[in-house]
């Protein structure tokens, strides 16, 4: 259903501003959302390109914290344990199954990708709408300043 701005008043212009205001802020915190979890499965895959025989016994860093790491040792290049959700882990062994880790971080990036392009159309759909209705709102403000600056001219002569 169709809404013409200009038929609404002052305060539904107002309320549907804010509305749209809200959707926006949504859509944008979830696209948000979306890449973070998206960079986090591209830093995973990337990680897995350190596991190869060349550098097995080959020291690195271990992050016990986003900001803190501790020395540690790369000793075992075939086994990985990969965190599906919901605090569920699939051990991964051998090479093969380290290249089906990648693939299976390639799957999700690639579904997160989808996510945020549908989502991107929208927000920007809220966001013209929110222009719209801003610029019916500066018009009718603009005719109500007019109508006022008019009553008042005829009330003082």
């Amino acid at each position: 259903m169709a809404v013409n701005l200009t038929e609404l008043s002052l305060p539904q212009l107002e309320g549907l501003k804010t509305q749209l205001e809200q959707e926006t802020e949504f859509l944008t915190s979830s696209i948000g959302q979306l890449k973070v979890v998206q960079t986090k499965y591209v830093e995973a895959k990337d990680s897995l390109s350190v596991l190869n025989k060349n550098n097995a016994g080959k020291e690195l860093l271990v992050p016990l914290t986003s900001s803190m790491y501790v020395p540690g040792t790369l000793n075992d290049v075939e086994h990985v344990l990969v965190d599906v959700g919901t605090g569920y882990y699939v051990e991964k062994v051998g090479r093969k199954n380290v290249n089906d880790t990648k693939e299976f971080f390639k799957r999700k990036i690639d579904f997160l990708t989808k996510q945020i392009e549908k989502i991107q159309p929208a927000l920007q759909e809220k966001y013209g709408m929110k222009q719209a209705v801003i610029e019916v709102m500066n018009i009718k403000i603009q005719q109500l300043q007019s109508q006022q600056a008019s009553q008042s001219g005829t009330t003082k002569a």
